[in-house]
């Protein structure tokens, strides 16, 4: 009798995801394709996700970068599908734009190209308007001056040890720094115990937060308030982070010397003091690189074993397999699920020869190695426990003959 084909793992591609990542997942197993009906996983850079029926096929999103606001995570949640990102595979990317744009404001680059681009050509005296002009545009020079650096997260810490390297006082503040972070950011970054602190005491301020409620117009007209007057502003994380309208007040009024954001927006466009660039922080081949083979590695030891590593909406979940027979169990955090989930297998006479729960916030995560296959039927039993959101078994790939 002829072979039956296995079905191939249908992975839906939107926008341009580098080679080098999508070539990990092996094409004996995997179809990449740009338009899916019922794709098993979706892979996306920039495109915004809001309003997409994903279906109930879709097992896992994965984004090519680190912010998520393009993608519904709530929505997904709801449903049992871990969305990944690729946290620090941009950082290096970012940190470098960063410290081109403190040297940008801090030497008055922009003004000085534009003059530049300005003069004429044929002028019989055009060294002396370069010389005139010079006198307009000098700067100051980065050593000996703070850094204040707001998130302190992979990014944020590259940010601030360059800053350091180039003779800068660092000042950083992050409730919410890991463990991970704190280990990995530099001794000599004196930290702050509020943000006022920082946008007190330092000639530059750099933001590295995510966007959320709590960061939306994190620095507003009360906040600039607090900023030494002619500090440099530049926000590299999202553009809400900052309100452009406070922003434009601040420079009018000399209270910032310059802002250095990725963010254009109508406030912002060809305003004296700006420096507004199109959202180049992560744009480099090695960036995109980095992002596409992260989050493909993440999606697939997902869907192939269970695996969570940085996904946004569920802990981490990560145990090596003790038998070819596992199931995944996506469910609400709360109490007795376990024992519901081991009672429904151990009443099949089902084994459970390991077996790991983590959480999440509201979201719990099980992973269960067994010691024989699971029949549909129990899978059907526990997928009406309620509070699981979903149930995938994954037995490993018979080895080929």
């Amino acid at each position: 009798m002829p072979k039956s084909v296995e079905k191939k793992i249908e992975v839906l591609v939107l926008n341009q995801i580098a080679q080098v990542g999508l070539k990990r997942l092996p094409p004996e197993r995997y179809a990449i394709v740009k338009e899916a009906r019922a794709p098993d996983a979706v892979l996306v850079r920039s495109q915004d996700l809001h309003g997409m029926n994903f279906g109930p096929n879709v097992k896992a999103v994965g984004r090519a970068g680190a912010g998520v606001n393009n993608i519904p995570v709530a929505e997904l949640s709801k449903a049992g599908v871990p969305v990944f990102n690729a946290p620090g595979a941009n950082a290096n990317a970012v940190k470098e734009l960063v410290v081109a744009g403190m040297l940008m404001a801090a030497r008055n680059l922009v003004p000085a190209l534009e003059y530049v681009r300005g003069l004429d050509a044929a002028a019989p005296d055009l060294d002396k308007q370069v010389e005139k002009g010079k006198a307009s545009f000098a700067g100051s020079e980065l050593p000996g001056q703070t850094l204040g650096v707001v998130g302190l997260g992979k990014i944020g810490s590259l940010v601030a040890d360059a800053a350091i390297r180039l003779g800068m006082h660092v000042l950083g503040f992050d409730p919410e720094i890991t463990v991970d972070a704190a280990w990995s950011l530099p001794s000599q970054v004196r930290r702050a115990a509020a943000i006022d602190e920082v946008l007190r005491a330092s000639h530059f301020v750099t933001l590295h937060v995510p966007l959320s409620q709590k960061t939306r117009h994190l620095i507003n007209s009360k906040s600039v308030e607090q900023m030494r007057p002619g500090a440099i502003l530049l926000n590299f994380s999202r553009d809400g982070v900052v309100d452009d309208e406070a922003v434009v007040k601040a420079l009018r009024s000399h209270r910032l010397r310059c802002y250095v954001t990725d963010f254009p927006s109508v406030v912002l466009l060809r305003q004296p003091g700006v420096v507004a660039l199109p959202h180049l922080g992560a744009s480099t081949r090695e960036a995109e690189d980095n992002c596409a083979v992260m989050v493909v590695d993440q999606v697939r030891e997902y869907l192939e074993d269970g695996t969570l590593r940085n996904a946004v909406n569920f802990p981490d979940a990560v145990i090596a397999r003790e038998s070819p027979y596992r199931l995944a169990i996506a469910n609400a955090n709360v109490p007795n699920m376990l024992a519901r989930i081991s009672q429904a297998m151990g009443g099949r006479g089902i084994n459970i020869r390991n077996m790991l729960n983590k959480s999440r916030g509201e979201m719990a995560y099980t992973l269960v190695d067994v010691d024989s296959a699971v029949p549909a039927e129990a899978l059907e039993e526990l997928r009406r426990i309620e509070g699981v959101l979903s149930v995938r078994y994954l037995p490993a790939p018979a080895s080929p003959t």
